[in-house]
């Protein structure tokens, strides 16, 4: 009896497979099949928002080949992932592969370990409707909001924009911080510092706090003085000194934002990579003789739950690793917010006992990095709180009280493995957490020397890619799946660039916003975007129906529009252009930044009459090795980033490098960072003419080209005894075999009409003999045609500049 699985990826393919035997075939359906359609709406409005889905182009080739191997099994399990995007797949598959209820059946592994997989195929369970019709929810409503509000914004403002709800709304959200920043006034205000001295010599720095009536600010130049003069030369006493103790618990373990939030912190990766590295680490790795391991769980999940099994394993590795004392003495539950999904557990590692360091031969840099954060969060949240010694005293002169407080560490407890980091971590006041000196209540100080320093409150942070996606999710903008395309998109968009590790709102950003927030409520507002994701989770527990969802926003929705419309007929929205600090070098005006086909550059304000124009590059601050210019960065015109030489093209040199701020121990010049594909060696390289100084740094496992692994495999049956005229024939044989395969998938695709009828017959024949029929689902659009029922022309060729919002970015991963 032969059973077909499908999952998304080949990787994770490869996993299960070696995971369920011979008995098994496992099979990759490379994400979505189906899809609304590209080049039209693909949403009947006036008949309950009724999806029209067609094969997405290109995947032709394994749809046949999935619909063969249905075919040829008894039974196929729907492996898709765990979430609303994959309960989607599985239903679009069944329905694509004319699937019966009695031959396929939905599993799902929250993990790709060999007891996830086995223990999801022992219980299979059917397509939850409800997760679907969640997930087809949101589609049409991004569908509906991308055709119908982006050509509006082509005919407005420019073209080739785009909108959509969450994209909108976080772009909103940098543009209002923008506006804040600069409408903030900053305040004066004044510190002052006393560096004092004990009687035994010891050192310490305590600041200005009040007098005995309470906190004092010092807001003025004259007030501060005032103090200095009043203190200098008196002497200083150690008034009320407080000691105590202080508890600090483990942060819980990581769901999907705060591990794009720490990653982004720690290790400067962007939501995006950290989700592609994750995915890589769940589905699985190869480990020397355990082969293809899936390292850990689910990676988008908005639950804190932790397995039995889990903590159970925690517990024992930390008694074995670090001891009792380490062990709060029963496990740590976390408890979930309000309106989290908890469909499966939080990030964790599937086997704690594999640690980063045992892993570290076997991933690459960025996966053994957020392996490691992965790891290490679990392990610490189930580990006891750490012990501070705390010490808080006041030292009063002529009724000025200034305060010093330090801390030394009692206990580490979590702290040995893990430590949470913030965007907004602030130094301490004080001693920044060394202990204080001994001293007592009422012992005289040596005030050495008195600090005064003047200070500006600062507006409010920019947002960063970290703290955008906790200010999305405490304000229930998205949910986990849709953080990290988002970002992507608006920044990709041109809404927002990137300063550093800042977002900042672009001129074209702010305009786009301004006219969503005047004229389309439902679209950039926070509050209904995030009601409206509130909404889609009661469709997935069954509680509201998703079109009554759709029919309530878009009935404000189009009346929106059609009023924009009015408002705006024959006006066009104008997007000042960006200025900079480069002056033109032919007429002495301050360059714009322009966007062309390949990419951004700068040109001159004063066109026509001024033409002039160059290339963006970025200032590194290095000395070009060949002819002592600046080294700068550039982008080719396909967008690759490179390194050359600001005196191009008298000098030509240009490296794929990274740059360093180390320099030659022989020369002097700047060293790059050099890495070598074939050998997967990482050095720092010269090259000053003349030089030859190379420094090894590190090195990992190359990825294995299709060659090698072909001669690996040839190998390995002349191994297992096959002639060495076979192993000959088959290494000739396989260059071969992908022009075979081509052929056969053109013949495919020609017989294709042919294939689906006899499936069709195949299906209606089997629920003849009582096996069921796919459901009405699929034939809505059919009996309406057959009613004579036309959908209006005005809808469906309505707009043809569909662009790709946030989500349908989400729907591609």
């Amino acid at each position: 009896m032969s059973k077909l699985v499908i999952v998304e990826s080949p990787a994770k393919a490869k996993t299960i497979g070696k995971y369920l035997g011979p008995d098994y075939v496992v099979k990759a359906s490379m994400g979505h099949l189906r899809d609304l359609p590209a080049k039209t709406m693909g949403v009947d409005i006036e008949h309950d928002f009724r999806p029209e889905y067609i094969p997405i182009e290109g995947k032709d080739k394994i749809i046949n080949e999935l619909r063969e191997a249905a075919e040829e099994s008894d039974f196929v399990y729907l492996a898709t992932d765990p979430d609303r995007e994959g309960e989607a797949i599985s239903w679009h598959l069944k329905e694509m592969l004319y699937l019966g209820d009695q031959r396929s059946k939905r599993v799902t592994f929250n993990e790709i370990t060999k007891h996830a997989v086995q223990d999801g195929i022992a219980h299979p369970r059917d397509i939850d409707l409800d997760l679907v019709d969640a997930q087809q929810a949101r589609r049409i409503l991004d569908r509906i909001v991308g055709y119908e509000l982006s050509p509006f914004l082509w005919r407005k403002v420019k073209r080739g924009l785009s909108a959509g709800r969450v994209q909108s709304v976080a772009t909103r959200m940098v543009v209002d911080r923008e506006k804040e920043i600069r409408a903030f006034v900053p305040e004066e205000y004044w510190s002052l510092e006393a560096e004092l001295a004990t009687q035994a010599g010891g050192v310490f720095t305590a600041s200005f706090y009040g007098d005995g009536s309470g906190k004092v600010e010092l807001k003025t130049e004259e007030q501060t003085n005032a103090i200095v003069e009043a203190v200098t030369g008196k002497p200083f006493t150690v008034g009320k000194v407080r000691r105590g103790k202080k508890r600090k618990n483990p942060a819980p373990p990581f769901i999907t934002s705060t591990l794009q939030q720490e990653a982004s912190r720690k290790l400067g990766m962007t939501p995006r990579r950290t989700m592609a590295v994750a995915q890589q680490l769940y589905e699985g790795i190869e480990i020397g003789e355990q082969g293809l391991t899936g390292l850990i769980t689910y990676m988008r999940t908005d639950s804190l739950r932790l397995s039995d099994e889990a903590t159970d394993a925690a517990k024992q590795f930390i008694l074995e690793r670090y001891g009792e004392q380490y062990y709060p003495g029963k496990k740590r539950v976390f408890r979930t917010k309000n309106g989290a999904q908890d469909a499966h557990e939080a990030i964790r590692p599937t086997n704690v006992a594999l640690t980063p360091d045992d892993l570290h031969p076997y991933l690459t840099e960025e996966q053994y990095k957020l392996y490691k954060l992965v790891w290490s969060r679990f392990v610490a949240c189930q580990m006891s709180e750490a012990i501070l010694d705390t010490v808080s005293a006041d030292i009063v002169s002529e009724g000025y009280v200034f305060r010093a407080s330090g801390y030394k560490v009692a206990f580490p407890g979590f702290t040995a493995v893990y430590e949470e980091s913030t965007d907004d971590a602030k130094q301490s006041d004080t001693a920044s957490g060394k202990p204080l000196p001994d001293f007592g209540e009422g012992d005289t100080l040596d005030c050495k020397k008195l600090t005064p320093a003047q200070h500006f409150t600062q507006p409010p942070a920019r947002y960063t890619e970290a703290s955008l996606i906790k200010a999305m999710e405490e304000k229930g903008i998205g949910r986990p799946s849709t953080y990290a395309p988002t970002i992507s998109t608006i920044l990709a968009r041109d809404y927002v660039v990137k300063e550093g590790r800042s977002l900042r709102p672009t001129p074209l950003g702010e305009g786009v916003t301004e006219l969503l927030v005047d004229k389309f409520t439902s679209v950039a507002d926070l509050t209904f975007t995030a009601h409206m994701e509130d909404e889609l989770d009661e469709v997935e527990k069954g509680k509201m129906s998703y079109v009554e969802v759709l029919r309530r926003f878009y009935g404000d929705f189009e009346a929106a529009l059609q009023q924009a419309e009015k408002d705006l007929e024959g006006q066009r929205i104008k997007i000042r252009d960006e200025e900079t600090d480069v002056v033109c070098e032919v007429c002495g005006r301050n360059m714009v930044i322009k966007s062309g086909r390949f990419g951004k550059f700068l040109a001159c304000p004063g066109y026509p009459e001024c033409k002039f124009t160059k290339p963006i590059v970025e200032e590194t601050g290095i000395a070009c090795p060949k002819c002592g210019g600046q080294i700068v960065g550039r982008k080719s015109k396909r967008g690759f980033p490179y390194l050359g030489c600001s005196n191009y093209p008298d000098c030509t040199f240009m490296t794929w490098d990274k740059t360093t701020k180390e320099e030659c121990p022989d020369c002097g010049s700047a060293l790059f960072r050099h890495y070598d594909r074939e050998t997967g060696e990482t050095h720092l390289v010269c090259y000053k003419d003349g030089c030859e100084y190379k420094k090894f740094v590190s090195k990992r496992t190359p990825r294995k080209t299709k060659a090698q692994k072909e001669a690996e495999a040839a190998a390995a049956a002349a191994a297992a005894g096959e002639t060495g005229a076979e192993t000959a024939e088959a290494a000739e044989d396989a260059p071969k075999k992908k022009t075979t395969r081509k052929t056969a998938a053109k013949k495919t695709t020609a017989k294709k009409t042919t294939a689906k009828k006899t499936t069709t017959r195949k299906t209606t024949k089997k629920a003849a003999e009582g096996e069921e029929a796919p459901k009405k689902r699929t034939t809505r659009k059919k009996a309406a045609d057959a009613d004579g029922e036309e959908a209006p022309k005005k809808r469906t060729t309505r707009k043809k500049a569909a662009e790709v919002t946030e989500e349908e970015t989400a729907n591609a991963e």
